[in-house]
């Protein structure tokens, strides 16, 4: 395995292990991915699509084997949509869209996702409990409503930034409400 499969393998397997304040397991985890920043390029400009199948196979494998669904980001040519296995997109309930990624409409990773996966569809959205944004894809919309930036031991993929974040349930209520018994 090299260095970015075991970068990427490390970065979902840390996420996933995070407790999060719910103390609900992180069930849907989204995935931005731009292999240009991999490989020290500028986002949108420099695709590597050999590098796709790698961050998208790994991180699959890794999700999977914590029990947990993954969906990826398409780039903004496929409005961010995201590619998913069908029985997950069904079972959320997430509204299919009609398109096939590839890597210079909708990214390498995302496209290597949809190749890999057993059955893929693209959704319109997705609101899941985690992400990992490799390179600074803005997955931010993807995830629940109130998003917590959580470090993880590395802070890149390749040359690639790697923003990390899990969510929680909004706290409502006021001065007077508990949150805990």
């Amino acid at each position: 395995m090299d260095e970015i499969e075991r970068a990427v393998a490390q970065a979902v397997d840390e996420l996933l292990s995070i407790e999060r304040s719910d103390m609900r397991p992180i069930r849907l985890m989204v995935i931005g991915c731009s292999t240009s920043e991999i490989a020290g390029g500028v986002i949108g400009k420099a695709s590597v699509p050999e590098l796709g199948p790698q961050v998208a196979g790994t991180a699959m494998k890794a999700a999977y084997e914590k029990g947990a669904c993954v969906a990826f980001q398409c780039c903004e040519h496929l409005n961010r949509a995201l590619v998913m296995e069908r029985e997950d997109a069904e079972k959320y309930g997430y509204t299919e869209v009609c398109a096939v990624p590839h890597p210079k409409a909708g990214g390498s990773c995302a496209s290597a996702a949809y190749r890999l996966m057993k059955d893929p569809v693209l959704v319109e959205a997705v609101s899941a409990d985690a992400g990992l944004d490799i390179g600074s894809t803005l997955i931010g919309m993807h995830l629940k409503a109130v998003a917590v930036p959580v470090r993880l031991s590395m802070s890149k993929i390749g040359e690639a930034p790697l923003t990390a974040a899990i969510t929680r349930p909004k706290l409502i209520g006021g001065e007077r409400a508990k949150y805990t018994l």
